[in-house]
């Protein structure tokens, strides 16, 4: 359903309602493209949607409303990796091949302190996505400024999943272990 142009109110309750009915993550043009706005001004709404204290996220497959990834997943935890930029598409595979969704990484930077980016990665496609993304548009991987050293928080749900994801990681030298 197209919108013709809606009050900003009005099109912001629309745009909450679009993502809290959503199971998956919606970009921002669809849903420009819904609205009849510019995708620019979806970026404003959802900015004052967050600031309204609405659980969005951004993530780079799009727009969530995190009440649904919150509840989600019965097991959650932060791990700690470390390695080069062409390793990380094995890193996420290896998670999402275990059952494993992987919410966000964080790095520690000296200066801003934490800086965290919602992933929402859940299966290999999401991985290929954002390895597509980071290459076509030459954006740097974040742990690239801390020299591959980030965290993740990642969830499933079943404890087991988890264990074994960091066995696989472990094994492979990305897993940092206490």
């Amino acid at each position: 359903m197209h919108y013709s142009k809606l009050k900003a109110e009005e099109r912001r309750e629309n745009i909450l309602s679009y993502l809290k009915q959503s199971k998956e993550p919606i970009k921002g043009h669809s849903l420009a493209n819904t609205m009849n706005v510019t995708r620019q001004v979806i970026v404003g709404d959802i900015s004052l949607l967050k600031a309204g204290g609405e659980p969005i996220v951004a993530t780079s497959q799009g727009y969530v409303y995190m009440s649904h990834a919150n509840n989600q997943f019965a097991y959650r935890e932060i791990i700690v990796c470390q390695h080069r930029p062409d390793q990380t598409e094995e890193e996420l595979t290896i998670l999402v091949d275990h059952g494993v969704h992987v919410i966000d990484v964080i790095v520690e930077h000296p200066v801003y302190g934490d800086l965290t980016a919602s992933l929402g990665i859940s299966n290999r496609r999401d991985v290929a996505r954002l390895i597509e993304q980071l290459d076509q548009t030459g954006a740097q991987y974040l742990a690239q400024l801390t020299g591959g050293l980030h965290t993740h928080t990642i969830a499933a749900h079943q404890r087991d999943a988890l264990e074994e994801a960091k066995i696989a990681l472990a094994r492979k030298g990305i897993l940092v272990e206490p």
